[in-house]
């Protein structure tokens, strides 16, 4: 049973298949890069609710839609049909074998409204997000007692970034709704991992050294009674537009994300000064760390500066070759900053050290680096320290910017999803933060928070004009 608010639902299992590509592919393997390398083995979960279709048939119609797409779909992304298996030195190395996709059908006995969007741990987390059993990629449809349906993914983020399943999500949507060959895809994934080779000889900044670190050298994990749990929350545009205005008021231009993120970590950084006496007394000497997470492959684009032979190709009228790369390309910079500095300290301020610190990593020179540091250090993977830091030297999260996220793009057929987000209770020590638009793109925030009980409750106080929860009817305020 999983209770809602007012009442408890039962969610039924009525199929399960492996939806392997349609066509027949030559077994092989695929080395991961050595940005791949730095995940550790966790899963990342996303799921779409849509309303019950008016025109689109019954639910197993609709179940034969997203499978034959699929299927079709495991062509181009046959990364996402293979297995990881760990090579002679326990470096995962991902085996295309056409493994296939594991596909669930369920039917939950409980209405769109009803959902809890904004406590997704108790409505949706292996519940209406399958746990990945096997191979590299799992999904479940589910049907809801009102008819609208729920389609969701999990994969292993190992082999694939939010930007490679957005790929992914949009192509297999696409191939539902459309005759692949009257409409073919614009964008293919391309598994090219001499885009990301080390140099030779390898160059890497000190800074590196300062953001990473070998699995070897992580602190042991440190007790806390404050575990950390997923909520959903929607800001509204003017919201954005004011605090955007507030960070900015120095004279120097922040982003909405610089600005959102400058807020919460102000906010996380004044939790860490209440609560216990132990907390009050300590707060001068904690830390409260917060990163960010950089996309690569704008930074990664120069083909001459990489050593890629441009012959043969069409140049500028090409569709960039980092553009379309299915893999892992980030960077985790971080800041950190004694609690009272960010407290006493306006959003401003808090916001220039956020730009500060987010600008040493979106240089492509920051890139190549971080590929030669993980080839020095091979096979002993490497890991972002924020990641491995405890929490006996103050709080740390991580914000990951889901602005690109397609909600809107992922219509199989039966129209834009109602609702869709991330789902990423990775279970370690860092909180994680991810803001995405809505799906009609009115410019208001959706935001997936994955942090401390103690934490999102004082935010939730401390700032309920900006983090409101995500309710049924304000999403369906959006539709109308």
């Amino acid at each position: 049973m999983v209770s809602v608010s007012g009442g408890e639902f039962k969610v039924i299992a009525s199929k399960k298949e492996v939806v392997a590509a349609a066509l027949p592919l030559q077994e092989h393997w695929l080395p991961l890069s050595n940005l791949d390398l730095l995940l550790p083995p966790m899963d990342v979960g996303v799921f779409f609710c849509y309303k019950k279709p008016t025109a689109s048939g019954s639910f197993g119609f609709m179940v034969g839609v997203l499978k034959k797409a699929l299927a079709q779909a495991l062509v181009s992304f046959y990364a996402f049909a293979g297995e990881l298996v760990p090579n002679s030195v326990s470096e995962p190395e991902l085996l295309c074998n056409n493994r296939g996709v594991d596909f669930i059908e369920a039917f939950a006995d409980v209405d769109l409204q009803q959902l809890n969007l904004y406590n997704p741990d108790e409505s949706i987390q292996a519940k209406l997000v399958p746990n990945k059993k096997h191979g590299v990629l799992a999904v479940q449809a589910t049907e809801l007692k009102c008819g609208g349906v729920v389609v969701a993914c999990s994969f292993d983020h190992r082999i694939a970034d939010a930007y490679s399943a957005n790929m992914f999500l949009v192509s297999w949507a696409h191939m539902a709704a459309h005759d692949q060959y009257s409409k073919p895809l614009t964008l293919h994934p391309s598994f090219r991992r001499s885009l990301l080779n080390p140099r030779r000889p390898g160059s890497v900044d000190p800074s590196i050294d300062d953001m990473y670190m070998p699995v070897t050298a992580l602190p042991p994990p440190a007790p806390t009674e404050d575990h950390l749990i997923s909520r959903i929350y929607y800001v509204e545009a003017g919201e954005l537009q004011h605090l955007q205005k507030l960070a900015s008021s120095n004279g120097c231009k922040r982003t909405k994300l610089e600005s959102f993120s400058a807020l919460l970590w102000k906010l996380v950084a004044k939790c860490g000064t209440r609560g216990t006496s132990t907390n009050e007394h300590n707060s001068k000497s904690l830390c409260c760390k917060m990163g960010i997470v950089v996309d690569g492959r704008k930074r990664l684009s120069d083909q001459e500066d990489m050593g890629i032979d441009n012959k043969g190709l069409k140049a500028a009228a090409d569709v960039n070759l980092m553009e379309s790369y299915f893999g892992n390309v980030l960077s985790i910079p971080f800041g950190s900053k004694m609690v009272d500095e960010l407290v006493e300290n306006p959003l401003d301020w808090v916001a220039g050290e956020v730009h500060d610190f987010i600008q040493g990593a979106v240089t492509k020179e920051h890139f190549l680096g971080l590929i030669d540091w993980v080839e020095a250090h091979r096979p002993v993977p490497g890991l972002a320290k924020i990641y491995g830091s405890g929490s006996e030297d103050g709080p740390a999260f991580v914000v990951s910017s889901g602005q690109r996220f397609p909600v809107s793009k992922v219509d199989f057929g039966w129209g834009r999803p109602f609702f869709g987000s991330y789902h990423f209770p990775w279970g370690g020590d860092a909180g994680y933060v991810m803001p995405m638009p809505t799906a009609t793109g009115n410019g208001d925030w959706v935001v997936y928070m994955h942090l401390s009980k103690r934490q999102l409750e004082f935010i939730e106080k401390e700032a309920a004009q900006v983090f409101r929860p995500l309710t049924f009817h304000y999403l369906d305020s959006l539709s109308v």
